[in-house]
């Protein structure tokens, strides 16, 4: 959101300040500001200057030879304006002076001499219109400086919109003039408003809130003999400088007063729309908003009618045939208050957020509904005294958020702070937010204003916070806490997640990445993958994103697939949440996985198969100092290798799988690298109980390594040769560990290398030859084939 400083002047006195100094005060005090921008700041040399002459140029039909009165002298110009004429007074550069980041100097256009240029409001960057030059009031003094005659110079910042999320107040320029106000303790202005009770004897507007529920007040006037079109320079150029286009004066209002107030409005023409009713319908419909795009409404969409049809979307935008034109001279003011949470649920089904939806969606106060009338007609008649109420104010007010008083003493609000703040300061401070506050007999007595009470300032802590960022939190003195300090105690899902997190990136250097929970269909498209049925998404942004994932894979093959230039080399892994279908109570069954991928154009599939093998052996040993056993199964999805996919198991418990993957999704990945891939079940490892640590000194004596490689017959795997020296002598054995696996003539041969250690000696391998022997012997009975 974009906050003009000029227009907070009008309600705070800025003078003398240092506003840069002050917009960061803001920002430790009350919400983060992105950036500042210093409008008008490049103009130089550009005044009020009057055409003398037009001549069309002999060479050119677009261009006219101009002499142009500057207030000094004669300026000869060359001009292309569409709109140029003699005795039009424009906004005029000088030859030497400056405007939209060009230097004006002496140039030779198609043959002649410009000395100065003529420009539109777009060149003066006060709006976006470049169609011809400004054409400036006939009595302004020629010669005068442009930015004396129009506010252009102004100091913009803008403001991070989801620090304002608990903060509707924020929303219009004097909810931010009144943090000015407290953090300069200078006074804040009232807004200027017609009193309006001078009109209730004119008669009422018909107005039925039939939906009690969604709509909690509206209020409306009618308005009419309105002969002004066009709004003036300085609130299109406060428009302008705030994000919002100028339309006409009618639209430019019920605009300025939302950028102003926080309060969206919404101008019906009386011709169309001449009585109210606020209410849902029983079925769907179409219905063409003010953008000119037909719309379906449905039975939860809370809807403007007028005799019964619709004419806007409640708190959202109007509709097309009610919209205010040109020629418009009545109008019929809405200013309304809705529920939030309908608000953003009928923005969402429908497609459409609009500034009026985004500050409905942080519950307003209803209060200011009156008010912003009162304000909207205040402006209109400065700008059009011939305008005429024809109606008295109207107001249904049906929900009244309850007040809410605070009590408190001041030893609360030392406790919280840890300072001694004075008495007075407390007072002063909540009293400049617009608290109404009071201190008897010790204790602070504070009512919480209607435009803070609607969800932010409910609890004393809340009074807290207002004192504390106000005071500064950059003048709190730092000291050391006198309260124990007791270490945070972990789940052990938690302390399993930041363990995993750790190994695979300190020790084998994997890239962590975060990813939505739904598939992205399309991307998945791309490399071949079907989307399984699953959970799906009510009111998914696109039907690309409507089905929950039921495991990692695919999301980690899209990723690899988008990052696969980043290098020859990498890895990538996400703990994160997967749906496996629907618990018995129909809830959905979302399940923490670790995914990790694995992508080489330098390894071979079987050489990055056996690295991310090792890579879950590790977190197994390590986490829970306990062994995963693998064993080939079928492939769980159609992206897997119909043979390389192989199961993960503990202590009895499947906790994921690791695979290749499938030779077509691999062709449109890259033809020319290896992908493996595997899931691990966080939950479930979790649960498993963690051995204890078992130490063993390295032993200071050389020791010996003896490889044996056998082939296992069809049937068999790398389990069932655990049995042959678990339980052995440990203070010789001191590991074992595959080294080769590979297919041979339908079955497999593998490769196990067995190191044998002493704490007291050198090893022969005499003295090792009897261990080897026994473990030979034992799988003979298993039909294992010892090879060499």
């Amino acid at each position: 959101m974009l906050i003009s400083m000029n227009w907070i002047g009008d309600f705070v006195d800025l003078s003398g300040l240092d506003l840069e100094a002050l917009i960061r005060r803001f920002t430790l005090s009350t919400a983060e500001v992105e950036d500042i921008f210093h409008m008008g700041e490049d103009l130089k040399d550009v005044v009020a200057g009057k055409i003398l002459s037009v001549e069309a140029h002999p060479d050119s039909k677009k261009l006219h030879l101009l002499k142009v009165d500057g207030g000094d002298r004669v300026y000869d110009v060359v001009c292309g304006a569409p709109n140029v004429r003699e005795g039009l007074i424009v906004p005029f550069v000088k030859e030497g002076g400056r405007v939209a980041g060009m230097d004006i100097r002496c140039a030779k256009i198609a043959g002649y001499e410009s000395h100065g240029m003529c420009c539109s409001e777009h060149e003066l960057g006060i709006s976006a219109d470049h169609s011809g030059l400004m054409e400036l009031p006939g009595d302004t003094p020629v010669g005068m400086d442009i930015t004396e005659l129009y506010a252009i110079r102004d100091i913009v910042f803008e403001v991070d919109n989801k620090s304002l999320t608990n903060r509707p107040d924020l929303w219009g320029h004097y909810g931010i003039a009144r943090e000015f106000s407290a953090l300069t303790g200078r006074g804040l202005k009232p807004l200027e408003t017609v009193e309006l009770s001078r009109f209730d004897s004119l008669p009422p507007i018909d107005i039925q809130i039939l939906d009690k529920e969604l709509c909690y007040r509206y209020t409306g006037l009618k308005v009419r003999n309105i002969q002004k079109k066009v709004s003036p320079v300085d609130m299109r150029i406060r428009l302008f400088y705030c994000g919002t286009r100028a339309i006409n004066l009618l639209a430019d209002l019920t605009n300025y007063l939302m950028l102003e107030m926080g309060q969206p409005m919404h101008a019906f023409d009386c011709a169309k729309v001449d009585c109210i009713e606020v209410k849902r319908f029983d079925a769907p419909f179409s219905f063409q908003t003010l953008d000119g795009t037909e719309r379906r409404i449905d039975e939860n969409t809370l809807m403007i009618c007028s005799k019964g049809n619709p004419v806007a979307v409640a708190g959202i935008m109007g509709g097309l045939d009610s919209e205010i034109e040109d020629d418009t001279d009545s109008l019929l003011l809405e200013s309304a208050n809705f529920d939030a949470v309908s608000v953003r649920k009928s923005s969402t089904r429908l497609g459409l957020r609009t500034d009026a939806s985004m500050r409905y969606e942080k519950t307003l106060d209803p209060e200011m509904t009156m008010p912003a009338i009162g304000r909207f007609l205040k402006l209109l008649l400065d700008i059009d005294p011939e305008a005429q109420v024809i109606s008295r104010l109207t107001d249904v007010y049906e929900r009244h958020y309850p007040e809410i008083t605070l009590s408190f003493d001041k030893h609360y609000v030392d406790r919280y702070t840890g300072i001694d703040i004075e008495n007075e300061q407390i007072l002063q401070t909540l009293n400049s937010l617009g608290f109404c506050t009071r201190y008897e007999d010790g204790v602070f007595q504070v009512k919480v204003p209607s435009w803070r009470a609607t969800k932010d300032v409910t609890i004393k802590a809340d009074i807290i916070e207002e004192i504390t960022r106000i005071y500064g939190y950059d003048n709190f003195r730092i000291s050391t806490t006198h309260s124990a300090l007791v270490p945070e105690k972990k789940s052990a899902g938690n302390k399993s997640d930041n363990f995993a997190k750790d190994i695979l990136v300190q020790r084998y250097h994997l890239h962590e990445v975060n990813s939505y929970i739904w598939f992205d269909a399309k991307k998945c498209r791309e490399l071949g993958m079907e989307t399984e049925q699953n959970v799906r998404l009510l009111n998914a942004q696109t039907p690309d994103h409507e089905i929950l994932r039921n495991n990692m894979g695919p999301t980690l093959l899209v990723f690899l697939n988008e990052n696969k230039t980043f290098s020859p080399d990498f890895g990538i892994f996400e703990i994160a949440r997967v749906a496996e279908g629907l618990k018995e109570n129909g809830e959905c069954n979302e399940r923490k996985k670790l995914g990790i991928a694995l992508y080489s154009r330098q390894k071979s599939e079987k050489e990055l198969y056996f690295e991310l093998l090792g890579m879950l052996k590790t977190l197994g040993r390590d986490i829970k100092r306990a062994g995963f056993t693998f064993a080939n199964t079928a492939p769980l999805h159609s992206w897997q290798h119909p043979r390389n996919t192989a199961s993960v198991t503990c202590g009895g418990k499947t906790l994921g799988w690791l695979c290749t993957v499938h030779p077509s999704v691999l062709g449109k990945l890259d033809k020319k690298a290896a992908v493996a891939v595997a899931q691990l079940d966080m939950d479930e490892f979790a649960a498993i109980p963690a051995a204890d640590p078992v130490y063993r000194e390295p032993s200071k004596f050389p020791g010996i390594d003896i490889d044996l490689s056998v082939v296992l017959p069809e049937g068999k795997k790398f389990a069932d040769l655990e049995p042959a020296w678990t339980g052995m002598q440990q203070d010789l054995l001191a590991g074992v560990s595959l080294i080769d696996s590979f297919e041979l003539a339908g079955a497999r041969s593998v490769t196990l290398r067995f190191a044998f250690s002493s704490q007291e000696k050198t090893l022969s391998k005499d003295e090792v030859q009897p261990y080897v022997d026994k473990i030979v012997e034992s799988w003979k009975s298993l039909g294992v084939i010892l090879r060499g």
